[in-house]
């Protein structure tokens, strides 16, 4: 009988021995089934591999990291602005009045009130978000928090860099959080040029992945520009030049961004500060980053936190309710569209109620994949009465959820797992019918412009092509 040297032991024993771990671990703790499902596919097929692959990618290490390092003692909602009853709801949405089952869904399964008082501004593409996020920074007198997934060093990086600069050298504190993994689209990464510049920065979970991976798992994908506490922008925007339309930039993108005021801006500023905290333990507080707030338009809203910690699934059953309480219209904007079982017969079931669904998706896409795991599902909408309309270029990167001409979702999530599982993301529910329909009005210009598909045009789909999607749904808890 040959004798194994210890090192050829040791490596038996860890290819046996790990992966039976990892999809052990898999089966315990993945919620979601077809993620558990998919990893234990993965370590069984490619035993090794799959198995660090698991640890690299599948485990959420922040639950406990986030207890532990979680602020001391929360601080009055809405700069001390009383919150609003959900039961108050009926009177100020009108025809609308059935939406307060939504606020009341909402107000149990977010601690954040909704507050009333607030003004909600779009802003469209980087042409108009851009300059007004630069001016309000110029403006700044106290604070400025910045908190992005991708911050490029580019023009228009440049451009955020000489502002964040100056704002630091009239003695405004001023925070910079940027992702460890957005960090990585450009090179030289522009943390390492904030810092030079006196600029506080901070890179959110560092990595040893030495490259960016658009698949990363537990990424803060949040988007704050957040000024003296007073005045905050939130949607879907990073810091690219390629946002900048007017500039004729290689790689145009389309997008959403908004600009708020009043309690809700408290709500946010408190996401921006926990993510701050949680990073490089600083503890950011006063007049300076939490001022008295009053009131200053008519949008009721509320913040909704949301990511692999103690906020976990906010948004997705955000997204169910309102798909549950929409008696007219339902849009939906999204540049990845990979929802769930859940997600999926919640929009079927809207649309065979008599409810008009329509889903705006990008024609050309910037994740090869997720587009061709999005057009195998794309039937199971369809054959329901959903209304499906492809945009034309440049890449539409909006995310946006419209109900009834009332209710809007705006923020940085996508209707994937990626964003309602894995990644840290943020969002705020408008009551406001007159916001509700201006948004409306850009979502049917869209439409307008786009191409509708049909089932029988997606059942004709070539074989070869038809086996490339499904092969790449088969990816989707990994996309």
């Amino acid at each position: 009988m040959t004798a194994f040297h210890p090192l050829e032991l040791l490596a038996l024993t860890a290819s046996v021995v790990a992966p039976l771990l990892a999809a052990a671990h898999a089966v315990l703790y993945k919620r979601d089934v077809r993620a558990a499902i998919g990893w234990v596919g993965l370590i069984i097929l490619v035993p090794v591999i799959g198995a660090v692959l698991y640890v690299l990618l599948g485990i959420n290490r922040i639950r406990r990291r986030a207890a532990a390092r979680s602020p001391a003692g929360p601080r009055p909602p809405g700069g001390g602005h009383p919150p609003l009853p959900a039961q108050a709801l009926p009177g100020r949405l009108g025809q609308a009045a059935h939406l307060v089952t939504l606020a009341h869904l909402g107000s149990r399964i977010n601690p954040l009130p909704l507050l009333e008082g607030n003004r909600v501004k779009p802003l469209v593409n980087g042409d108009e978000a851009y300059p007004a996020m630069l001016e309000a920074i110029d403006l700044a007198e106290s604070s400025v928090g910045l908190s992005t997934y991708i911050f490029d060093r580019d023009p228009a990086g440049e451009e955020f860099l000489d502002a964040l600069a100056r704002a630091t050298g009239r003695g405004v504190e001023v925070r910079v959080l940027i992702d460890a993994v957005g960090a990585r689209y450009s090179w030289p990464g522009m943390d390492a040029a904030l810092r030079r510049a006196g600029v506080r920065t901070a890179r959110f979970m560092p990595t040893w992945m030495p490259w960016r991976l658009p698949y990363a798992n537990l990424r803060n994908h949040r988007k704050l520009l957040m000024v003296d506490g007073r005045q905050a922008f939130t949607g879907g925007m990073n810091i690219r030049h390629g946002h900048l339309l007017a500039a004729g930039p290689r790689h145009p993108v389309q997008d959403l961004h908004f600009r708020l005021e009043g309690p809700v801006v408290a709500e946010l500023q408190e996401v921006f500060v926990h993510d701050w905290h949680f990073t490089t333990g600083e503890q950011l507080g006063g007049e300076g980053w939490f001022p008295p707030l009053g009131r200053c338009g008519e949008t009721i809203a509320r913040v909704i936190a949301d990511g692999p910690d103690e906020d976990f699934d906010r948004l997705r059953w955000t997204l169910l309710g309102a798909l549950a309480a929409a008696r007219r219209s339902v849009t939906v904007l999204t540049p990845y569209f990979l929802p769930d079982t859940a997600l999926v017969t919640a929009l079927g079931t809207a649309a065979l109620r008599g409810v008009e669904v329509v889903i705006l998706l990008p024609a050309e896409n910037n994740l090869r994949l997720v587009a061709w795991a999005a057009q195998a599902q794309l039937w199971q909408v369809l054959e329901r009465g959903c209304r499906v309309v492809l945009t034309p270029p440049p890449f539409d990167h909006t995310k946006l959820l419209l109900v009834d001409d009332a209710w809007a979702l705006i923020g940085s999530a996508n209707w994937d797992p990626r964003s309602l599982r894995l990644n840290f993301e943020v969002g705020v529910e408008c009551y406001d019918p007159s916001l509700a329909r201006t948004l409306a009005g850009l979502a049917h210009a869209r439409r307008d412009n786009g191409r509708e598909i049909t089932l029988a045009e997606v059942d004709r789909r070539p074989l070869p092509i038809r086996l490339r999607d499904g092969l790449a749904r088969l990816l989707t808890p990994y996309l």
